[in-house]
């Protein structure tokens, strides 16, 4: 099996980024809420005495550091959990760092193959494969940095690799669409 390409981390990271994010924009308010309630102060000034804006850096400056080592674990963990391979027969990813997923698609259900290049992409030098296929979900109900954003969704096709080398995108995409081109050539003549 194929693993990603390393800048596949920075996508893990950003996705983490911005799911956390929302999370800590909320929890500020939460607390500037709170403080703002005198009924609440005297625990706060327990901790932090009577300065709000001591606590407000704190508490801001704890939820970034917190974000980042999160997102870095999990970029780690996810970028050596996810693994795909081209075969005669099919295409197969592996991934998941809890819960592991398996996908095989064989070449008779894949419709279309797209190539992306956003800019962290072009930085890093990879590119992201979408392999439609016949009878897709298609929608992710996951809010985050992704690709190909429709309505309020991310738009992910069966076949997602977030991070395939430049090179071996498109090498990868001319197989796969000579295979295609093959079993749906043999399937018609049945």
């Amino acid at each position: 099996m194929n693993k990603l390409h390393p800048g596949a981390r920075w996508i893990f990271r950003f996705n983490t980024y911005s799911r956390f994010g929302i999370i800590f924009f909320v929890l500020v308010y939460i607390l500037i809420i709170s403080i703002v309630d005198k009924r609440k102060a005297s625990a706060y000034s327990f901790l932090f005495g009577d300065s709000f804006m001591s606590m407000l850096i704190f508490v801001l400056l704890g939820s970034i550091i917190l974000i980042l080592i999160i997102g870095e674990i999990y970029s780690r963990l996810a970028y050596n959990r996810w693994f795909y391979e081209v075969t005669n027969e099919e295409i197969k990813i592996e991934k998941g760092i809890i819960w592991k997923k398996y996908t095989s698609i064989p070449y008779e259900r894949i419709q279309n193959i797209d190539i992306h290049r956003g800019i962290i992409a072009r930085i890093f030098g990879f590119s992201t494969l979408e392999i439609e296929t016949a009878g897709q979900s298609g929608y992710s109900g996951s809010y985050g940095f992704r690709f190909g954003r429709r309505s309020n969704h991310t738009y992910r096709s069966e076949g997602h690799l977030p991070a395939i080398d430049i090179n071996g995108a498109e090498k990868i995409r001319e197989f796969i669409m000579k295979k295609v081109k093959h079993a749906h050539k043999d399937g018609s003549g049945l």
